[in-house]
């Protein structure tokens, strides 16, 4: 084989793992996309179990509900304890 032809070679060749790897980050990126779409609303779902009024309420309604949630007294101490007993076990 002679250098052009070589050099044609390497070049296609190099395309070829160029546009693999392109597909690969794609099929990360949908992988991620679709875990944290599951994760969402699997978290919703047990928000409005929980929270059956949260249902009829707007994002902006939910938002100001957790808010509020998250300001009573102990909330922050139970989720620091809640965060410590996972990072633990």
């Amino acid at each position: 084989m002679d250098k052009p032809q070589e050099e044609q070679a390497v070049k296609k060749k190099i395309g070829q793992l160029q546009n693999q790897q392109k597909i690969l980050l794609n099929r990360k990126r949908s992988e991620e996309r679709r875990e944290r779409t599951h994760r969402l609303i699997g978290r919703g779902a047990i928000l409005e179990a929980v929270f059956p009024a949260v249902v009829e309420m707007e994002g902006e309604e939910v938002k100001a509900f957790l808010i509020a949630l998250s300001r009573l007294p102990g909330a922050a101490e139970l989720a620091e304890k809640t965060q410590n007993a996972r990072d633990e076990g």
